[in-house]
């Protein structure tokens, strides 16, 4: 069980402090929300969780099969929605190798976005869009 504290600052803010290194970082509500977007919102850290458990998960398996992928990058989009509540409505993520890879090890890569223990915790309502590049065509 890892232990991760809040503590709410006032005028939307909190600090967020992660136990186990003892790392710490602010969020703040969104300008659409009542916010200043000071800091990064709650609901961007979701699409930013998802972003690198991805990145993670892909980087756990191109290590066991010796594929080269440092400096992917994963470019992530957040879409809300109002109705009946506010909740995340879309999260699309474009991941974009950093090399051209071989058929087998990019259908490997591809297919771990459907194992991310973030997407997985998600509601099935919310709607996951995934697209593959390589650097050398962005």
């Amino acid at each position: 069980m890892v232990k991760i504290e809040i503590e709410y600052l006032g005028d939307l803010m909190c600090e967020v402090t992660h136990s186990p290194s003892g790392n710490k970082f602010f969020t703040d509500a969104p300008l659409d929300n009542q916010g200043q977007a000071r800091y990064i919102s709650p609901t961007d850290l979701l699409a930013a969780s998802i972003g690198s458990c991805v990145a993670t998960i892909m980087g756990i398996k191109a290590k066991a099969n010796n594929i080269e992928i440092k400096g992917m990058k994963i470019l992530t989009f957040k879409e809300m929605i109002n109705t009946p509540f506010r909740r995340v409505d879309k999260l699309t993520l474009e991941i974009i190798f950093p090399n051209k890879l071989d058929d087998k090890d990019y259908e490997l890569l591809s297919n771990v976005v459907k194992v991310c223990p973030v997407t997985k915790s998600l509601l099935p309502e919310i709607e996951l869009e995934y697209s593959f590049k390589y650097a050398l065509e962005v």
